[in-house]
Parts: C-alpha cells; structure tokens; sequence
C-alpha cells in the first residue's frame, strides 16, 4: 500500500506538476526553434540594408554602466544615424553623462532634448513623443538607458525592415546582476521565465504580437499608422503596446536573433518583490485569461510540493526528477546558447528559489491593482495608468 501524508493534495499537486512538466516541453522545444532559425540566419544579410536611423534613449537619473552603455551605441559599424538622449529637466543627473559622450565623440551626431511637458501618466512616453517631434529619419529605434549593443547591433536590427510588412524588431536580453542574492533571482527571472515565455509566445501565437523594451526600432510609417507614440501616453508596459498596435496595425513583429545587455541594481528583498509584483500585475492586466494558466508553468515547486506531501514515494520523487531535469535543461539552453549569459549560468542553482517566490508573487498579484512605479503609485486597468 502506497504510504502517502496526505493522499489529496498529492496528487493535486502532481497534477499541476505534470503540467508545468507539459510547458517545459513546450519551452524546449521553443527555445530549439529559436537557435535553428539562428543557425539558418544568413550572416552576410546584415549590412545590405542601412538607412539613416534616429536612435532615441529616454533618461532619469543614473544606472549602472550606463556611460558604457552609452558608449557602445557610438560605436556602431553604421555609416549613418543619430542618437537623442531626452530628460525631464536639465538638472537630471543623466545630463553630465551625455555631456561627456559628446566631449568624447564629437564627431557624431548627439543631441540632448529637455523635455518639460507632461502629456500623460507615463512620463517615458511623454518625453519619447517630443524627443520624436526633432528626430530626422525614417527609421527609429528607441532602447532603455542601460542597454549596452555590440557594433554590429544597429546593421542586425534594421535588416529585417527590408521588408515594407515587417513592422517592428525587438530582442531579447540578457541583465548583470549586481552581489546580492536578490539581484541575482532577478537574473534568472529575465533570463529562465521572462525570455522562455517570450520565445514560447512566439510559437504559440504564430510569431511575436508585442515589443520588448530592450530594443523597439520601426519605422517611422509604422508608429504613424497607429497614431503615433501619443497613443501610448497612459499604458504602463508601453513596449508591449507598442508592438501589439503595430501588429494590429497589420505589420509583422520580428524577434531579431541579436541579445543585447542590460545591468540591475542591487536589490533587496523587498525592492525585488516589488519590481517582480508590478510586472505580475501588468502581466495579468493585459492577458487577463492567459494569467490564470501562469499558475500552471510552475512545474518545480508543484513537484516538490507533491512530493513532501507523498512522503517522498518513489513515483513522486520520479516526477520531480523530470521536472527538474526539464527546468534546468530550459535554463540551460536559454542561459547558454542563446543569451550568453555566463554570470546567471553560473547561478543556476538558484532556480528553485526563484520558482518558489514566482508562485508566492502569481497570488500576491491579486490583491490589487496598485502599483508603485519611478516613486508613485498608480492603479492600474487594461493596461492603462490612473494616479492613485
């Protein structure tokens, strides 16, 4: 007779393991997808392509390395674009920094724009709609503050809008995390759920429906289509909206195979949580139905669950081997061969911890729909901002 604690939530657990066993495979096989279309990737395409770009770069404040990051977009192997920083006021510490990239390339075509309107709630969109009334061409690409490219990242980019249906292109990322253990959880997150889900979205819905904001280049007729970027004043995940309007719009959305870097804070705890509980919250405002099944991706803490609750019975300590061994051949593949990202490789052991304070976070995101966002707090509903 099979000796269990408790028989019920055993098997309940199980089963909800045994799906999270199903999305894993799903999630493997994406991300199998996504470096045969890599490989299949023609290396000499890139760079056929070149016209002019306006790369816009909204700020406040300062982050880690993002001079370098700064810097890496001077760099680029492109004979022809210009890069618009945007502040809210000059006395924004971001100023000096853009100061001195001009000082050390003054060559290049930089621009610095104060932008003192607030048009809406989303003050990044309010000043990206001003830093766009001065941008000169026809192509944009706007990336966050501390994104730091190779030289080849604007001639990757721009080469798929070659094609007049191709609406937007948008990467993944892979984000340095700083010393603490907090930081470090994050990085997994971005790295083993945040990209597996989007690459997962991808077969799933038939291609990419939504931007990333680690890189949204379009062109100019694209955002014109949708009414321009004033249509994003009070959403939240402007990104994501942004890419959903262009493909409503009739456009494609193309994941490039291009990752570029990003570099967290040293969080805390508590900063983590609440960084982590405002993305569950927009996430389950925007795919409200879709929300529900996130539950079920958690195959890990549902197999260990199973199986304390079994009493470790050899069929429950099987499952979790398999669910196991699905979680860490996924963070493998996402963390080795396609972001490149050896610090969180490294830290891979913290995958059930991070799993478990994923389910913890999926219920604290019912409790409302209060956010806190760059200090403020804000409710929020179908995607949209209202000051709290």
């Amino acid at each position: 007779m099979l000796k269990t604690i408790f028989l019920v939530p055993a098997c309940l657990f199980a089963l909800l393991a045994l799906c999270g066993l199903g999305y894993l495979a799903l999630s493997l096989w994406s991300e199998m997808r996504f470096l045969a279309r890599r490989r299949k990737a023609c290396q000499n395409e890139a760079g056929k392509y070149t016209p002019p770009v306006s790369i816009l770069k909204p700020l406040r404040g300062s982050d880690r390395q993002m001079y370098e990051s700064f810097r890496s977009h001077c760099l680029q192997d492109y004979p022809q674009y210009e890069i618009i920083f945007g502040v809210n006021d000059e006395s924004d510490e971001a100023v000096a920094e853009v100061e001195r990239l001009r000082s050390e390339f003054p060559a290049h075509d930089i621009q610095l724009v104060v932008c003192p309107e607030v048009l809406g709630s989303n003050r990044k969109v309010s000043n990206l709609t001003q830093m766009m009334r001065v941008a000169k061409y026809g192509h944009i690409l706007i990336n966050d503050s501390d994104i730091r490219v190779e030289r080849d990242y604007l001639r990757r980019i721009v080469a798929p809008m070659q094609n007049a249906k191709v609406g937007m292109v948008t990467t993944l990322y892979r984000a340095e995390a700083g010393c603490s253990i907090a930081s470090r959880i994050e990085a997994v997150t971005i790295a083993t759920d945040f990209a597996g889900g989007v690459l997962c979205a991808t077969e799933l819905e038939g291609g990419l429906h939504f931007g990333l904001g680690s890189t949204l280049a379009f062109p100019r007729a694209a955002a014109e289509a949708i009414g321009g970027l004033e249509t994003l004043l009070e959403y939240l995940a402007d990104d994501h909206e942004l890419g959903k309007m262009i493909s409503d719009a009739g456009y494609e959305v193309v994941l490039s195979d291009v990752v570029v870097e990003t570099f967290l804070p040293e969080y805390n705890f508590g900063a983590m949580f609440e960084h982590q509980l405002r993305w569950a919250r927009t996430v389950r405002d925007l795919r409200k139905r879709g929300y529900i099944g996130v539950l079920l991706t958690f195959g890990l803490p549902w197999a260990m669950a199973s199986a304390i609750c079994a009493g470790f019975a050899n069929w429950s300590l099987a499952l979790l081997a398999a669910v196991a061994l699905a979680r860490f051949a996924s963070g493998w593949l996402l963390c080795g061969p396609i972001l490149n990202d050896r610090q969180t490789l490294r830290d891979l052991w913290l995958i059930p911890v991070r799993d478990i304070v994923g389910v913890a976070i999926w219920f604290a995101s019912f409790g409302g729909d209060t956010i806190m966002w760059r200090g403020e707090k804000f409710h929020l509903k179908d995607g949209r901002l209202t000051r709290a």
